[in-house]
């Protein structure tokens, strides 16, 4: 982002930041002596008070009609994000309970992230938000028939750490041996995609003998449902609670849009499919910068976690525009770069 700090002067920039900073803190519209005495700029609550007329005049402040105090608009909350220092400090309590949680995280990559949102959700207070790896172009690693008495575990792990199982009733005509021998037929498949193992496992039952032909389409049906309907791309979410607390920052009626969004999966999928976008790092996307934020007066930061090169999920946060920005931007990208650590352990 362009460095505005020039653009709108080094005084306005910093009377902009403390306006912000205490709007967070307090929730009520800020006035110029509370800037005077607590931000230590050095200067009257007069020239404070003429630099707040001047941002609001230019965007970055509004005021409530019942106030004499100002908060920050989006262009405001806009600015102060891109003019932070980069790599803001994490808190060390959100350091140890980071380290704390992964230290002692499982390996299934979607188990993995429904923590993780909770994690986030503790730390900053938000909602937390995650999109696991899409199954449909990850490798297996491991595709497995488990032998279990009565019944059979079907077992595909993703290369990403995905894991999709089903449990069958065995068949009459299946034993301990016909069960391995197909097990071994299932290994050249490890490699390929979970569409493309599909596609090769439904060819392999169209030449097989009946007992093969439906334990094969049971595991094609594994693979099936782990890249539609209930295993398709989702969102995990979690805290959802902590925004109720918010209801003095929020009008009821936006706050229901929000929740309404956050139980429409696929919705909620794609305004996190478009703020994410393209996005290397932490991404801030406030207020009306997207439409549906802008109708919930919400915040969303995300940052992408990565195996290698590839982004194979997203991990975020939603609050009230009202946020702890850097908290949650630190808080967000300390559990990606740990996300990714667990991406890159599963493709060794």
């Amino acid at each position: 982002m362009v460095d505005q700090r020039h653009e709108l002067g080094l005084r306005k920039a910093a009377v902009l930041n403390a306006v912000v900073e205490e709007y967070v803190r307090s929730g009520e519209p800020v006035g110029s002596e509370t800037i005077a005495d607590s931000s230590g700029l050095g200067v009257s609550s007069a020239t404070i008070r003429n630099e707040m007329a001047a941002l609001e005049e230019l965007g970055f402040l509004t005021h409530p009609h019942t106030s004499a105090g100002r908060i920050p608009t989006d262009l405001g909350y806009r600015h102060y994000v891109d003019t932070q220092p980069h790599g803001a400090r994490l808190r060390d309590a959100h350091r140890r309970a980071i380290a704390g949680y992964f230290a002692e995280a499982i390996t299934d990559i979607e188990e993995v992230l429904k923590g993780s949102v909770q994690l986030l959700s503790r730390l900053t207070q938000y909602a937390g938000l995650a999109v696991p790896p899409g199954a449909a172009e990850e490798p297996l690693v491991r595709l497995e028939l488990i032998d279990m008495g009565p019944t059979v575990m079907i077992l595909a792990i993703g290369q990403h750490g995905r894991v999709d199982k089903r449990v069958i009733d065995r068949p009459d005509d299946v034993d301990a041996d016909l069960l391995r021998s197909l097990e071994d037929r299932l290994q050249p498949l490890r490699g390929l995609t979970y569409v493309e193992a599909q596609a090769r496992l439904l060819k392999l039952a169209a030449e097989a003998s009946t007992a093969d032909h439906d334990l094969l389409l049971h595991v094609a049906e594994t693979l099936r449902t782990a890249t539609q309907g209930e295993g398709a791309a989702h969102v995990v979410v979690g805290g959802v609670s902590n925004l109720t607390d918010e209801t003095q920052t929020w009008r009821h009626q936006t706050l229901r849009r929000l929740f309404e969004t956050l139980e429409r999966e696929q919705e909620m999928l794609q305004v996190l499919q478009d703020v994410a976008a393209d996005h290397e790092d932490v991404w801030v996307t406030i207020g009306a910068e997207h439409p549906t934020t802008g109708e919930w007066e919400a915040s969303i930061v995300t940052a992408p976690f990565k195996a290698g090169e590839a982004t194979v999920g997203t991990i975020g946060v939603v609050g009230p525009t009202r946020m702890d920005y850097l908290s949650a931007m630190a808080s967000v990208r300390a559990v990606a770069k740990r996300l990714s650590e667990i991406a890159i352990e599963h493709e060794a």
